[in-house]
């Protein structure tokens, strides 16, 4: 017996559950894992055969990047996000280009008819007869679909919809998501065809249901963004083939999701004049650079303890550096409403970060700005130490091409680096930078 909500085990049916606590829901396993592998004698790794292409493009540069390089035959990925994000429409566009090379694509739909799709793929402009479309959501309907057609690559939207007739439990359920990508999984390395899973977020923020999904396929991606943006960030969480530092950058538009060439644009407001609480922070996501706004508001509190709300920006940084400002620089923060935001609604957690944060702060509450065209680099310490962060270099040459000017980061982090472009101030402390920008 296998309770259908956690997965919990057990050799006879019990009322309640005792891994979750669900009432009745124990349910007799149906023998819906019979589907293993031809069974193989073990054999030194140096005698494994590596056979075709390691890997192939997906016709998507920046999925490419986030992926490692491209899909890799016989890995299973799971694209999750919140509903409307676009994952549908993003896989959509990856079957045709991969049917556009003269391959064959399934796309296996569980939530829209063929006819719907159709529909999607005319406002897309993604048409092509080497696509094939089915609706359906037995999963032994499509492994007999994988089997007749042997596509390129197989999209399942989504893995929540599918099901396993032999188990009992609904649609959705921990059990039929488990056994039906369990299938999906053995499909998948036994025939070499990459399999591309949508999951939705649920309501408790995991990505379809429990985390055990997460750790029976290859690779996790992540599409986020803010509905009211146009901008969508493509992010991996897990990756067995390749980094999980990558992202990919793309924008909505009536066609789909297009590439964005040059991210750093997106996250910087379009005016130039000096404004107080605007600091740019240059930001390293993988191999790429990436320059974000951030601006915060200082104001008295009107409450009898000070708000402090942050967008974009992790909250404890926050703290943090209201906390160093305060006592090592001597700025009474205490009875101030603190607000701190990244331009564009992008996602910064990186230390390198801190120092942008720290002057943001300072230039609100002083209600005096920044010289223009200036970026900000360095991790702040407790003590108020500016210590230095990787890929000094790369981050000024960013900020090169984009026009900026100004640059100040830790003095030990410079190790000569140098921009021609750039005019660069370095400090040891935060105390130092703000008596040179804020007490002239």
């Amino acid at each position: 017996m296998r309770c259908r909500e956690c997965g919990y085990q057990s050799v006879r049916w019990l009322g309640r559950c005792p891994g979750c606590g669900a009432w009745h829901s124990f349910e007799e396993e149906g023998r819906g894992g019979s589907t293993a592998c031809a069974a193989e004698p073990p054999r030194p790794i140096t005698e494994v055969v590596v056979t075709g292409k390691p890997r192939f493009t997906s016709g998507i540069a920046e999925m490419d990047r986030v992926l490692g390089g491209g899909i890799v035959p016989g890995a299973v990925v799971l694209l999750g996000g919140d509903p409307g994000i676009g994952k549908s429409t993003f896989l959509l566009q990856v079957a045709f280009l991969v049917a556009g090379t003269g391959e064959h694509v399934l796309y296996a739909s569980g939530e829209e008819s063929a006819l719907q799709v159709r529909l999607r793929a005319e406002r897309l402009g993604a048409l092509h007869p080497g696509l094939y479309l089915v609706a359906e959501t037995d999963i032994e309907r499509i492994e007999n679909h994988v089997a007749e057609l042997r596509p390129r690559l197989v999209v399942v939207d989504s893995i929540q919809t599918v099901f396993h007739a032999g188990l009992a439990a609904v649609p959705g359920s921990l059990g039929q998501v488990r056994e039906c990508t369990l299938r999906l999984t053995r499909l998948a390395k036994s025939t070499g065809i990459p399999v591309l899973l949508v999951g939705h977020v649920t309501k408790e923020g995991v990505l379809a249901g429990p985390r055990t999904l997460e750790h029976m396929v290859d690779t996790v991606l992540y599409l986020e963004g803010d509905r009211h943006h146009t901008y969508r960030v493509l992010r991996g969480v897990k990756n067995r083939f390749g980094s999980t530092n990558e992202i990919g950058v793309f924008e909505m538009n009536s066609g789909g999701l297009s590439e964005v060439e040059n991210p750093s644009r997106l996250f910087l407001s379009s005016g130039e004049a000096q404004v107080p609480g605007s600091v740019v922070v240059s930001c390293v996501e993988g191999t790429r650079p990436l320059l974000v706004e951030i601006q915060a508001l200082v104001s008295a509190t009107s409450f009898g303890t000070p708000r402090r709300l942050t967008t974009g920006v992790d909250y404890n940084r926050v703290i943090l550096m209201t906390a160093v400002l305060e006592k090592q620089v001597g700025m009474v923060l205490s009875n101030q409403d603190v607000y701190v935001n990244a331009v564009g609604g992008v996602r910064v957690t990186e230390p390198a970060a801190d120092l942008g944060i720290a002057l943001a702060l300072a230039s609100s509450f002083q209600n005096r700005p920044l010289p223009s065209r200036t970026v900000a680099i360095g991790e702040v310490g407790l003590t108020g130490e500016l210590r230095p962060v990787p890929a000094i270099e790369k981050r000024l040459k960013e900020a090169g091409k984009l026009g900026f000017v100004n640059a100040v980061l830790p003095d030990a982090g410079r190790n000569g680096a140098w921009d021609p472009d750039l005019r660069l101030f370095t400090a040891r402390s935060l105390k130092e930078v703000l008596e040179v920008f804020f007490t002239r």
